[in-house]
């Protein structure tokens, strides 16, 4: 390969100051998907010029103000990706916006690559759809702040996926490579990871494992991953990352790709997706969900009983009575 894959933190950073991640179709050596990472001091502000990328503003520490088009929108945030489900806002293409936030923190910009024109919106995190997938070891959560059916863009796809201490996520191994829609989406990808000891925030001491290798045996890659560091998927299978025993590992998957309408469509490496067919004898680690996601979903649409069709959901997948959704790799 002509283009790095895996980017340790600090060796993609950007000329500005608090430019802590630059990733660019360019300095990945594609065509569509790109991530910015913002660090930004107290009181300190941004001007953000999108051209012809989409791109969302997610905090991943700290809450901003995101101004653009005469639209305000006020980023609760969070206080680490450990801590919550975070709100976000959405700015399309051909827009100039202004980010503030008033006592400093760290901001994701995935990018997407776009033609289409949207409004500038808001992602409430109560509207962010959380989900448990997989079961025993390979239990985890996703925040879909960005999946194709939770929030429109168009052609940007974003999710956050935690995953407890010694769990393995992005499993069975799965790849995203090919135009054949519908089994399968050409879709680029790029993981960004924090790490952090159990219950605590995210440091450099912790370590999770990543792996990337195509049948040609082209890309054969497995890493050792800290916070702030990112690996490029421009084809092959991907999965699993691996967190290390004692320590929780979060990543944020950025996707894009060519097809007119957004999808996540994937297949699995044949060798292993048996795996799949083994969930349904297992519960989902009771671990789950690490953030604040049971307590939105306990209050999502309860009616006179005080509870709801999901909220029973939860509670039974928490139990080790019913299995979550593992229909997708993430």
């Amino acid at each position: 390969m002509t283009h790095k894959l895996y980017l340790p933190a600090g060796s993609a950073t950007g000329d500005a100051p608090g430019e802590a991640v630059v990733i660019t179709p360019e300095r990945a050596g594609w065509t569509w998907s790109g991530l910015r990472v913002l660090e930004l001091g107290p009181g300190e502000a941004r001007t953000l010029a999108t051209g012809g990328t989409e791109l969302a503003v997610l905090p991943l520490a700290g809450a901003c103000v995101v101004e653009c088009e005469g639209r305000r929108f006020e980023l609760h945030g969070r206080e680490h990706v450990f801590a919550g489900v975070s709100d976000f806002a959405y700015l399309p293409i051909d827009a100039e916006a202004r980010l503030r936030s008033a006592h400093g923190g760290r901001f994701a910009l995935p990018t997407a690559v776009a033609t289409r024109r949207l409004d500038p919106a808001y992602g409430p995190a109560a509207g962010v759809p959380v989900e448990l997938r997989g079961a025993g070891q390979a239990s985890r959560q996703l925040n879909n702040f960005l999946e194709p059916s939770a929030f429109p863009a168009d052609k940007l796809v974003a999710v956050e996926v935690l995953t407890p201490a010694g769990n393995w996520s992005s499993y069975p191994p799965h790849k995203h490579d090919q135009c054949r829609l519908p089994e399968e989406a050409q879709l680029e990808e790029i993981y960004y990871f924090e790490v952090a000891r159990t219950g605590q925030a995210p440091s450099r001491d912790g370590f999770g494992l990543h792996r990337l290798y195509t049948t040609d045996g082209e890309i054969d890659l497995t890493e050792q991953v800290r916070s702030g560091d990112a690996i490029l998927i421009p084809r092959g299978y991907h999965g699993p990352s691996v967190a290390a025993p004692g320590y929780d590992l979060y990543y944020l998957n950025v996707l894009a790709g060519p097809a007119d309408q957004r999808t996540m469509a994937f297949c699995d490496d044949p060798a292993h997706t048996w795996v799949r067919g083994t969930w349904a004898t297992q519960a989902v680690d009771p671990r789950l969900p690490m953030t604040g996601a049971r307590r939105r979903f306990l209050a999502a649409g309860a009616g006179n009983s005080g509870r709801s069709d999901i909220s029973q959901r939860i509670e039974e997948i928490l139990r080790g009575e019913a299995t979550a959704p593992g229909d997708d790799s993430a």
